[in-house]
């Protein structure tokens, strides 16, 4: 916990001074969404050296909808990012599974930090499988599980590419088939609730003209357990190298006790398409 709580120090004050939000975006609805499809092949014929043919492919969506006013703040995000790949004669196998909801509603009182009440959904946008088995079984499908987290409390965000929030949360999973999610130890119950406490932190930093870092740091702590964390820690360093091609390098992990007592990691560097919809 020490530890943690140490990160977060650090993290606060690594935080880079900018402008406000721009008087033309004042009591305005603001849309964007960027799309986004990577895809690596390889094909052999009568190749000596070894090799088999493979194909992998991932296509990610991110869509916001904000409205910035003079007393209220309304922040709503969908990300979504599916992929998958096939080696040789082998089955398609899913490499990337999730989707993320969030809306956030923030009152402008002028204070340092502003209250604020968020909703956020978190899940998978198809069924998920263990490829450490032969066969794989399946072991998650959309909203199941699936996790939805209430939360009140206090958010700063006088800067804005880097905006922290702190409060107290509500937490239920949701399962219909994968019951170890809800009730490790009996795999009957379908619902689980927890009350706790929930910090986000939300970073989009400029690093040069053309790369930008974006990361999204959750931590949450049931109240009866706080020397037990949560932790979401997704991290996303983005470089276009044209108008429609960039490089992604994403590093997601992960610590949920419930899921696994392991830590897990996830790890991409893709080149593909990105084009800015809205």
């Amino acid at each position: 916990m020490k530890k943690i709580v140490g990160f977060l120090f650090l993290l606060s004050t690594a935080a880079f001074a900018s402008q406000q939000v721009p008087d033309s975006l004042k009591n305005k609805w603001t849309p964007s969404f960027v799309a986004g499809f990577g895809i690596n092949q390889i094909a052999f014929s009568n190749w000596v050296k070894g090799g088999d043919n493979s194909i992998s492919w991932t296509l990610l969506g991110d869509f916001h909808y904000d409205y910035n006013g003079d007393l209220w703040t309304l922040k709503n995000s969908i990300k979504v990012t599916y992929g998958r790949s096939k080696v040789g004669l082998e089955s398609y196998r899913t490499t990337d599974n999730d989707l993320y909801i969030e809306n956030v509603l923030v009152h402008n009182l002028g204070w340092a930090v502003s209250p604020f009440v968020s909703n956020s959904i978190r899940t998978q946008v198809a069924r998920g499988f263990d490829y450490k088995q032969d066969p794989a079984p399946e072991i998650s499908n959309l909203f199941d599980p699936g996790y939805v987290t209430q939360t009140i409390g206090f958010t700063y965000d006088k800067y804005s590419n880097i905006i922290t929030r702190l409060g107290i949360g509500i937490q239920e999973t949701f399962t219909n088939k994968f019951r170890q999610y809800t009730d490790p130890q009996n795999s009957v119950k379908t619902f689980r609730l927890e009350t706790g406490i929930e910090s986000v932190t939300d970073i989009n930093y400029k690093i040069d003209d053309n790369i930008i870092y974006t990361g999204k740091f959750r931590f949450f702590t049931q109240f009866k357990s706080l020397d037990v964390w949560d932790v979401r820690l997704d991290n996303i360093i983005a470089a276009k190298i044209t108008k429609y091609i960039s490089v992604n390098f994403t590093y997601l992990v992960i610590y949920e006790k419930v899921q696994s007592p392991y830590t897990q990691v996830k790890e991409g560097l893709q080149i593909g398409i990105v084009y800015n919809i809205l």
